[in-house]
């Protein structure tokens, strides 16, 4: 069994059996396989119930007792997944790594991605081990087999990892640091083509706390993360190595996590990621993976293998994840911690924003308004060149073309527009043609106009906009439709939920920086409010207002504070806690001001991942982000669609609309990642 390293403790599911006898469990095996079928309960609770080093006595005991083979007896009895899985538990660990990467590249393809995930997570021991077992088991050089089997720059990165010669240090030269994040730099960003070699060299050899200062000084001074740069420079299954390895030095656990998830949602199954992963990482670290597993999905790693797997090899895989962590519906302390930790660096970082729509280089203002009146004029009505000009100019330059439109054809734009053009396609494109203020102040009337309020697009609209942003809504709000927003707001909400809005429409949340002695108090506030301090005080009304009070007006550099105070002295991150105390518009209103000062291009990623998600489209929501975000952050939150959802927003938009809307959307987005 893998032990912990001195002083860290020990984070696998799977521990040694107290009272041990491996000549008892050789008989017990021995009976479960003994005559006709088998007691695959039996068989199945006892390996799942030893370590690896005891299974490896078992084997030893079996072959004394019986004179035969325990893994080829297993084999026999059982068979598909469960046989797998039982069999890949029975192996050493070095010896299973090495029968995965020899299934992988034997007959006929690669499985490339089982080659990235185990050379790319694997410590310079266990790369060692794998090499000698590979050895053992095959009679074959294991770095001679992958050289036949891959090419280019994917094959060399695979053969540097397989050195297991990864530095160990843990002190670090800043001088150094600063050299390989200028080299990164030039030998990608600053570089006409890309200098594979250098991204292979430092990625593969430096210590994993040297890289992680690197990634962070990286983002500080390019102002885009490491994993943006390898996107754009590599290609291919080099790109997706070399990603790998940048999340395996951020963390291996949460690696695991986004493997597990993948290999279960969706139709289907990726069984043989799930048992390679479920059997490897069982004596290691499964207990943060199913943390990380929890926090970041927001459902339990238990759960997800319960409701997508069956029969004795769901029983196992169950017993691998370290038992049903959904029975209490309480969150793990340490995953309050990694949550912080899977932020803190976007947060803190500042992180150059950029939107996919910019100035036209050469506008002409006269020359747009006769293509656009052009496109309209006569029978039919030329949709591409609308979409063309409209897409690819910024909101000044739209206005510009307005004016020039009306002094040139005594005609107003928009009303020609909405003759010709209807649908989705006339919801997108009108949008892009109001000032951003007014095109906000309209999406808040619509939500609160006729029976029910949309107060999703409530909370979206108020809750991640600049108190500039607020100001100019306001102000177009009341020039619009001669009422102010606050007593629109409270004609058509009610209780703490009107509250919140009506805070967040004032557009006075502060603008400095931390306060610490102020944000440990906000944090005790919060855990008071949230039931879980060890001593609240005061009156619920009283804590509630100040509560309020803090998420709505202090500063975002503040509130990030505020919310690792609020981990330090609860354990709990406040987002989940917020989900589980509290219910309703108010509940939904604090979760999207925690996620918007979290990360506000993530935010506006999951709402776009959720609108077109399943059955349906919700156009409105998809709609009204690429229309308010395409010159502030479009092109961040489509790098975190891609990061957290394994496809790219354009793929996801391309399979879910279609037409002119698609087209214009596209063109929004920016081109494809």
């Amino acid at each position: 069994m893998a032990k912990p390293a001195q002083g860290a403790k020990y984070r696998g599911s799977i521990h040694d059996f107290p009272g041990f006898d491996p000549n008892q469990d050789a008989e017990a095996l021995y009976t479960a396989m003994k005559g006709f079928g088998s007691d695959k309960e039996a068989i199945l609770d006892i390996i799942t119930s030893r370590s690896n080093r005891q299974r490896q006595e078992v084997c030893q005991s079996y072959k004394s007792l019986y004179g035969k083979d325990l893994i080829a007896d297993l084999k026999y009895e059982l068979t598909g997944k469960f046989e797998r899985l039982i069999v890949g538990l029975m192996r050493p660990p070095a010896y299973c790594d090495a029968k995965e990467i020899k299934d992988a590249i034997s007959g006929i393809g690669t499985d490339e991605k089982c080659l990235i995930e185990i050379l790319a997570s694997r410590t310079n021991e266990q790369m060692h081990q794998l090499v000698a077992a590979y050895k053992d088991a095959y009679e074959r050089d294991l770095e001679a087999d992958i050289i036949g089997d891959t090419s280019g720059h994917f094959q060399k990165m695979l053969v540097v990892l397989l050195q297991g010669t990864r530095e160990e240090d843990d002190v670090v030269s800043e001088d150094l640091v600063q050299q390989d994040v200028q080299d990164l730099y030039e030998a990608g960003e600053l570089k006409w083509g890309t200098d594979e070699a250098q991204f292979i060299y430092i990625l593969g050899n430096r210590s994993k706390q040297h890289l992680r200062l690197v990634f962070d000084e990286y983002l500080k001074t390019t102002g885009k993360p490491i994993e943006a740069s390898i996107r754009g420079e590599l290609s291919g299954d080099f790109e997706k190595l070399m990603l790998a390895v940048v999340k395996c030095i951020r963390s291996t656990p949460e690696y695991f996590a986004e493997r597990l998830f993948k290999a279960m949602k969706g139709l289907g199954t990726r069984d043989n990621t799930l048992i390679r992963i479920m059997v490897s990482r069982s004596e290691l670290d499964m207990l943060d993976i199913r943390e990380i597993f929890r926090t970041k999905y927001e459902k339990s790693l238990y759960s997800m293998i319960k409701n997508d797997t069956s029969g004795e090899y769901k029983k196992t895989l169950l017993k691998l994840s370290g038992g049903d962590d959904d029975a209490a519906g309480q969150f793990f302390p340490e995953a309050a911690q990694v949550a912080y930790q899977m932020w803190e660096l976007s947060a803190v970082a500042r992180v150059e924003l950029k939107g996919t729509v910019r100035p036209a280089n050469d506008f002409n203002p006269d020359a747009d308004a006769k293509a656009l009146r052009k496109a309209m004029k006569g029978l039919g009505t030329d949709e591409d060149t609308i979409i063309d000009i409209i897409t690819h100019r910024s909101n000044v330059q739209r206005q510009q073309i307005r004016q020039t439109f009306k002094s040139h054809f005594g005609r107003d734009l928009m009303t020609d527009l909405k003759s010709e053009i209807s649908g989705d396609l006339a919801r997108l494109i009108l949008g892009l043609m109001m000032p951003p203020a007014h095109y906000d102040a309209k999406q808040l009337k619509k939500a609160m106009e006729g029976a029910g309020t949309d107060e999703k697009a409530l909370i979206e609209i108020l809750a991640t906009r600049t108190n500039a942003e607020i100001r100019a809504i306001n102000e177009a709000y009341k020039e619009d439709y001669h009422k102010s927003l606050e007593d629109a707001l409270s004609s058509d909400t009610s209780g703490h939920f009107r509250r919140i809005l009506i805070s967040l429409a004032t557009g006075h949340r502060e603008e400095g920086g931390e306060n610490l002695d102020q944000a440990q108090e906000d944090a005790q506030v919060a855990a008071e409010i949230l039931e879980i301090a060890d001593t609240p005080s005061g009156d619920k009304t009283s804590l509630e207002t100040r509560f309020m009070t803090i998420l709505c007006t202090r500063s975002y550099p503040h509130l990030r504070r505020v919310f690792q105070e609020f981990i330090k002295m609860t354990n709990y991150d406040v987002e989940h806690t917020i989900k589980k105390e509290m219910s309703g518009d108010v509940r939904d209103a604090f979760v999207a001001i925690v996620q918007s000062v979290k990360n506000k291009p993530l935010f506006f990623a999951d709402k776009l991942y959720k609108s077109m998600k399943g059955a349906g489209t919700d156009e409105k929501t998809l709609t009204r982000i690429m229309v308010s975000r395409s010159e502030i952050d479009l092109l961040n939150i489509r790098r975190e669609f891609i990061e957290k959802y394994d496809k790219s927003l354009h793929q996801a938009i391309e399979g879910d609309t279609s037409g002119d809307f698609l087209k214009a959307l596209l063109a929004l987005c920016g081109g494809e990642d």
